[in-house]
């Protein structure tokens, strides 16, 4: 079939990975940093000119980097928004995913549909700062002007898509970044335009949504560019996730994804039911604190990193002599408890060393992604197998402890662009179907990531007492906290 490219434009860089189609082998790669500047120069960074992902994306695709490319995927930061007037140019800048500025715009919103459980009917999810809809009733309350002259909505991917076609009258998007939008529900596959103009004020014109296998178009230059999606899917497509596999994130907050079957309405708003690149769905459990927990520890017992504080977990022994910590220090999403604050019991003489205290924050960290874990299994997801991503997914202390809390094999796959990967693989489905060599409803069969497989084996039975009392102390603490 050829060579594609991947383009993953995430929020501080670009990245380009050039692969053999047929087998998904990595041939180039290309990196440049987003330029740093602000859009307003002086210090919203939530707010930035679009401009900059295209002098990025340039930079990282110089020296000859495309030379033979067929086709190219692109792969960006979920939740931007970026509003255009009547003639394609920009209102204001774009508003990227980690704004915080429509906290409140959020809550109003959720009060004027009647509930979390009116917006978990209507797109499968609750609008909280990140959404794109809760970015439009912010700039209708507090920049009515930028507000007013909206005509079109794109996301980072979209613009993106775009502007290599040569912005073209047809604007599109693909299923995964519609699903996170806040006004697209992937369980029927329609906008809710309803909700836009509760947001917004009025209605706009929305990008076309196609299927995982579709191409947005051909560049001048004769390029076919793929459907494109947000990081999230793509790195689970790069990855080659499937039916029976989670992928738990370890970052300062935590998240659990599976691949699933059909969209899932929660009612209580813990699961975030969004599509991904493949024509599956990808619900999402999020948890507030994960490394942050760890690295909150480390501060208290003053050991110099990370590292250290697993060193010092492996002297303890599984359950930490009784210690048992519910890491809620930011309030928790999963579950929901907002206002609250962590909690340590089960403090004895024996069990005030160091030590435990380490280890009790590597098996509470955890045992919080178990839960959120717990919230998909509960709706009927199959979990037979987890990736485990981040990089304190390395540390002795969370591969000795994670096979057994979790209950089944997990996989630490290496390092790698796996966004940048997915949507070059993107890029060969749908270069296949132009040529007719591949089905649209099965992508091309690239090797899974390299990985470390950790089996709970013999642990599993003391991982689950180890677990069983995390819940006991959470239950005495929160009594029904994850009752609908």
């Amino acid at each position: 079939m050829g060579i594609v490219a991947g383009l993953d434009s995430s929020p501080d860089f670009t990245r380009i990975v050039v692969c053999d189609s047929d087998t998904g082998a990595v041939l180039r790669q290309g990196y440049a940093p987003h330029p740093l500047e602000s859009a307003d120069g002086g210090g919203r960074p939530s707010d930035v000119d679009p401009q900059a992902w295209l002098l990025s994306l340039g930079e990282a695709a110089g020296g000859g980097l495309l030379e033979g490319v067929q086709a190219i995927g692109v792969s960006s930061q979920q939740n931007g928004l970026i509003a255009l007037d009547a003639q394609g140019n920009t209102v204001r800048p774009a508003m990227v995913g980690g704004d915080r500025r429509s906290q409140v715009a959020a809550a109003d919103l959720v009060d004027a549909l009647g509930g979390r459980g009116a917006w978990a009917e209507a797109v499968g999810c609750v609008p909280g700062a990140a959404q794109p809809v809760t970015k439009l009733r912010w700039m209708s309350r507090t920049e009515p002007d930028a507000a007013m002259r909206t005509a079109v909505l794109l996301q980072a991917h979209d613009w993106l898509v775009w502007q290599l076609l040569g912005r073209p009258v047809r604007r599109t998007t693909d299923r995964g970044g519609a699903s996170g939008t806040g006004y697209w529900n992937a369980a029927t596959g329609q906008y809710r335009t309803d909700l836009v103009e509760l947001a917004l004020g009025h209605q706009v014109m929305l990008p076309e949504v196609l299927g995982p296998s579709d191409a947005a178009g051909t560049t001048p230059e004769g390029l076919l560019i793929s459907a494109g999606t947000g990081e999230t899917m793509a790195a689970a497509f790069g990855l080659g996730i499937g039916l029976g596999d989670a992928v738990v994130s370890l970052g300062a907050s935590g998240s659990v994804m599976a691949v699933h079957h059909e969209a899932l309405v929660d009612s209580s708003g813990m699961i975030t039911s969004l599509a991904d690149a493949t024509g599956m769905h990808l619900p999402v459990v999020t948890t507030l604190n994960a490394v942050r927990t760890l690295r909150g520890a480390t501060e208290m017992l003053g050991v110099p990193d990370l590292e250290g504080l697993s060193d010092l977990a492996m002297k303890s022994t599984p359950g930490s002599h009784g210690l048992v910590l519910l890491p809620y220090l930011e309030g928790e999403r999963t579950p929901n408890l907002p206002h609250t604050a962590g909690t340590l019991a089960g403090l004895r003489r024996e069990s005030m060393r160091p030590e435990h205290f380490a280890r009790a924050a590597f098996e509470g960290m955890l045992c919080g992604l178990a839960d959120a874990l717990d919230v998909l299994r509960g709706r009927g997801v199959d979990v037979r197998r987890i990736f485990l991503l981040g990089a304190v997914a390395e540390l002795p202390a969370v591969q000795a402890a994670a096979p057994a809390l979790f209950g089944v094999p997990v996989v630490v796959p290496q390092p790698a662009d796996y966004a940048a990967v997915g949507a070059a693989r993107q890029a060969a489905w749908a270069l296949g179907v132009s040529q007719g060599t591949l089905d649209p409803r099965m992508p091309p069969v690239w090797p899974g990531a390299a990985a470390q497989l950790l089996d709970p084996g013999d642990e599993l039975a003391v991982g689950q007492a180890v677990r069983q009392q995390y819940v006991s102390v959470r239950e005495q603490t929160h009594p029904g906290a994850f009752r609908a």
